[in-house]
């Protein structure tokens, strides 16, 4: 396992690295499913709270696959099934997912640890051949084992306690590559261009997912409905918006957004956010068919913030680490201004539509002003 060339050319994500994503598409469909009905019952603080613990599981899980892929990977038997192994384990934390809304950890936690486990053996194995980067593997491998123990011990502290050792224990979990990569002579090595793909891919999925949940909720409540026009309405709203979401991601050149290690750890970790609202957009959407529908405990200012926020979070999110970088004043000016509109947008009496009208002048503006063409001056920072 040999440190792989980070300017490799025509680097792209391996049939594998695709077939491990699938697995995702069902814990962030879980985690976003269950997000809906808590936001539905009323239960918003629960329903957040819970959903950001257990997406955090599954982001960091896939983010600490992939970088390690673009560093590793070699694709021979063991890599495999070791990378089964973790797909396993994001199955098993997809069906513990719901327990988890209702304060059930044991479930998700004990996929969690065979799923960072199977990390800690890769991290072993590629320390035998990573030359100067020997001990950053291997301090890769010491503090995900370190962690892991935390994490047992997460199942036996009192419930009132868990929200703030949860957040504890994530800030050790964030600590690990800062720790391994500054601290060790050699640095892994990153494929600006694969990484940023695999970025990309799993936007995809989560901006599918929300189609995909949205869409199942509209024919759901086709017999529930007196009339259709509202429906209607709101399945051409929902492609709008997410195509619009599509659109102002892709826009940036991301290679650019992680030249150095502050900034790569600043577009991985950010997309935390991004990804989360980008999966949180679809329950936002249920809970609008469900307030159409008689179902949601919310009222109609209160539906319309569960679609707008995520919209907000994903634009703020990717305009600071991508688009920012790459455009003139008017477009960093714009965006901005954008995700404020939209915040703002449950408080007019055409809710989401407003929201929809913003996002496609923003994409009008992106066609206008294509990203600038010189290698930004911030990226040597």
């Amino acid at each position: 396992m040999h440190p792989r060339d980070p300017h490799q050319g025509h680097r792209a994500a391996t049939p594998l690295e695709l077939f491990f994503d699938l697995v995702f598409v069902v814990a962030v469909s879980t985690a976003s499913a269950q997000l809906h009905h808590e936001l539905s019952a009323g239960h918003v603080e629960n329903g957040l709270v819970s959903y950001a613990f257990m997406f955090f599981a599954i982001w960091w899980a896939w983010m600490n696959f992939t970088w390690f892929a673009t560093s590793f990977s070699t694709d021979d038997w063991l890599y495999r099934v070791l990378t089964f192994v973790q797909m396993g384990g994001v199955l098993v934390l997809a069906a513990g997912i719901p327990g988890a809304f209702h304060g059930d950890f044991t479930v998700p936690v004990i996929a969690y640890i065979v799923m960072r486990v199977a990390m800690i053996v890769q991290w072993l194995r590629a320390s035998r051949s990573a030359g100067s980067a020997r001990r950053a593997t291997l301090s890769y491998a010491a503090g995900i084992a370190i962690v892991q123990v935390c994490w047992i011990a997460f199942l036996f502290i009192p419930a009132e306690a868990k929200p703030v050792v949860f957040l504890l224990f994530v800030v050790f979990e964030l600590a690990v590559p800062v720790i391994a990569e500054t601290r060790s002579q050699g640095r892994t090595p990153w494929h600006p261009h694969h990484i940023t793909e695999r970025y990309s891919l799993f936007t995809l999925i989560v901006l599918g997912e929300s189609l995909l949940a949205s869409s199942n909720a509209i024919i759901e409540a086709l017999d529930e409905v007196e009339s259709l026009g509202p429906l209607i309405s709101i399945a051409v709203l929902t492609l709008v918006v997410t195509a619009s979401l599509w659109w102002i991601y892709f826009w940036p050149p991301h290679h650019r957004a992680i030249t150095t290690f502050a900034r790569s750890l600043r577009y991985g970790y950010t997309h935390f956010f991004v990804f989360a609202a980008a999966a949180a957009f679809s329950a936002g959407i249920e809970v609008e068919i469900d307030r159409l529908t008689g179902h949601s405990e919310l009222d109609a200012v209160q539906a319309s913030f569960t679609v707008t926020v995520p919209i907000a979070v994903f634009l703020l999110g990717i305009w600071w680490i991508a688009i920012r970088d790459n455009a003139d004043r008017v477009v960093n000016t714009a965006v901005p201004i954008a995700a404020l509109l939209v915040l703002l947008d449950p408080l007019l009496p055409t809710p989401v539509v407003f929201t929809a009208i913003v996002l496609v002048a923003v994409v009008v503006l992106l066609v206008v002003r294509p990203p600038v063409t010189e290698e930004p001056l911030r990226s040597q920072s």
